[in-house]
């Protein structure tokens, strides 16, 4: 950050500068002194770094301006209105992800590498057979031709994965999305999986897109395949916040139903604590699932599980277990109630919330499912 302090005295002053950041950084003290010759200016720098996304807003910047000898003082306030800053999510595991996914070394972040089933892919060319190619591939009739024109060498078909599907994440904004684990909500974790996931599939040549929601919904980026996609998906998600109601699974499915006409894969991402609160929308999700993929992303309270690896030392210890170990096995169920009705679930640690998501999406690419 850089204030510009121009001095049109014929003397030299003093001056204190305050300037209101951003309430997000506790900041209230922002204090900063600098000496400014007659007729000149001087630069007042000092660094920030946000450690949310979101919108930061500077307020006014105010300068007291004293003498040499400190006889005369006056106070200035430049009065406007407040500048924000927009802070997006952080690009590192972004470009991370990227750049392997580019180079095929996606599998040095745990990704998996995916066996492929069938011929769920489209037609690109013709090329020589190399060791290790399906014999299935083999062109016969190009074969012949190579044959009969030139020296022995069998002609393969080369096959590219399924072009231009849909990948669309639903991201459930409601409480149950506020649980911080590592300094990050359940949202934050959802957002950044969304962003890497969505660049994942436009660099396999799908369209992405987006929808949030919780009571009411809050933003729709339609899937598709831009050069902008992923600064579209940026600009609605910096500043997603949790709200404080319950999600609205009626909403969604009829929102989906109107918005995404071609079959696609939809990445829910929520959480469930109890099988009950899955079961009240477990209909909606059935709905949601006869005409798409569906995959329900929930969250295992990795709390609740470092406490079951933990040796009890007392009675209330092994009490404190048996409730963690009761909470545990429920989420476990979920899985197994959703997977009953043929719904895809993944019940994954926060922090490996996104190599499991694109494990999920190369697996369903290689077995031709969306």
């Amino acid at each position: 950050v850089r204030l510009y302090l121009e001095n049109r005295y014929r003397f030299r002053v003093r001056v204190e500068v305050l300037d209101e950041t951003p309430a997000q950084l506790q900041w209230r003290d922002a204090a900063f002194w600098a000496d400014v010759p007659s007729g000149q200016t001087a630069v007042v720098r000092y660094a920030i770094r946000p450690t949310k996304r979101g919108e930061y807003a500077f307020g006014a910047v105010r300068a007291l301006v004293a003498s040499p000898l400190g006889l005369l003082r006056r106070r200035y306030t430049e009065a406007h209105e407040a500048r924000v800053v927009r802070v997006y999510p952080a690009f590192a595991q972004l470009r991370q992800y990227e750049l392997l996914a580019i180079s095929n070394r996606l599998t040095d972040t745990g990704v998996k590498r995916i066996r492929r089933l069938g011929q769920s892919m489209e037609f690109e060319q013709l090329r020589p057979y190399t060791v290790g190619d399906d014999p299935r591939t083999i062109n016969w009739r190009a074969t012949a031709r190579r044959l009969a024109a030139g020296p022995d060498q069998l002609i393969v078909n080369h096959y590219q994965d399924e072009r231009a599907q849909q990948v669309l994440c639903l991201i459930d904004k409601s409480r149950v999305m506020r649980m911080p684990f590592a300094g990050l909500s359940l949202l934050d974790y959802a957002i950044n999986a969304t962003l890497v996931l969505s660049n994942i599939a436009l660099l396999k040549h799908d369209k992405a897109g987006l929808i949030t929601f919780a009571e009411k919904i809050s933003a729709v980026v339609a899937p598709e395949r831009r050069p902008d996609q992923l600064r579209r998906l940026l600009e609605v998600l910096y500043h997603q916040k949790t709200r404080y109601l319950e999600a609205d699974p009626e909403l969604l499915y009829t929102t989906v139903r109107a918005r995404v006409k071609q079959r696609s894969l939809l990445v829910l991402f929520t959480n469930f604590e109890t099988l009950t609160a899955m079961q009240r929308q477990l209909p909606y999700l059935r709905r949601l699932a006869q005409g798409h993929l569906l995959l329900v992303v929930f969250f295992e309270n990795t709390e609740l599980a470092d406490l079951l690896t933990t040796a009890a030392a007392s009675t209330d210890a092994v009490y404190e277990q048996t409730v963690a170990e009761k909470f545990a096995q429920e989420k476990r169920q979920i899985v197994l109630e959703l997977r009953r009705y043929g719904i895809h679930a993944l019940l994954t640690p926060p922090a490996s919330l996104t190599v499991n998501v694109i494990n999920r999406y190369l697996e369903f690419k290689s077995r031709g499912m969306i």
